[in-house]
């Protein structure tokens, strides 16, 4: 017998969280990485140079001008890794509480980064999908909705762990025991 509904609002915000937020990372790093650049078009084989499209991205970083230049190398070559492998692991549900931790964690770390540039009226791209995109209010309400459903989702991850799975069965208690 069946504890509780298999489909419950709390396992509708996991699910909606991990097929939104999990292929939104993947993409992300995915064109930081492997997006052509325009600055070399007319000789095809450097257009994917991978040093060029994380140098780019550094620039992007560095325009925010959060970081010291040892920072700014280190998020250039570290997040859009990050973004592909916390994706997948997002995406497939493995260790869920772990992966959508990290992913809030650094989604609200977007969202103020995000914020903080629109609030000093900075001219600057988002560097979100390397693609020249400028910070206005859009990107700050696409930003806290990720952001709200990323702490969703992570939320209802912790309250689902600690509850039991809704198809196992449930141990006979002395009142279903029948005796012969």
């Amino acid at each position: 017998m069946m504890q509780s509904s298999p489909l419950t609002l709390r396992r509708v915000v996991i699910w909606l969280g991990r097929l939104i937020l999990g292929p939104i990372f993947i993409y992300a790093g995915y064109s930081k990485i492997f997006f052509p650049n325009h600055n070399l078009w007319p000789l095809f084989l450097l257009k994917f140079s991978l040093s060029t499209n994380i140098a780019n991205f550094a620039y992007q970083v560095e325009a925010f001008k959060l970081l010291p230049p040892w920072g700014v190398q280190f998020v250039a070559h570290t997040l859009p890794f990050t973004e592909i492998i916390l994706g997948l692991l997002v995406l497939i549900g493995w260790r869920l509480r772990i992966w959508a931790t990290l992913l809030t964690l650094i989604m609200l770390g977007f969202f103020a980064v995000v914020t903080r540039a629109y609030l000093l009226h900075m001219d600057i791209n988002c560097g979100c999908f390397a693609t020249p995109e400028p910070i206005n209010l859009q990107k700050i309400l696409e930003d806290a909705a990720l952001s709200g459903l990323a702490l969703l989702m992570t939320y209802f991850a912790f309250i689902e762990a600690r509850s039991p799975h809704p198809w196992t069965a449930t141990e006979p208690t002395q009142t279903q025991v029948q005796a012969p």
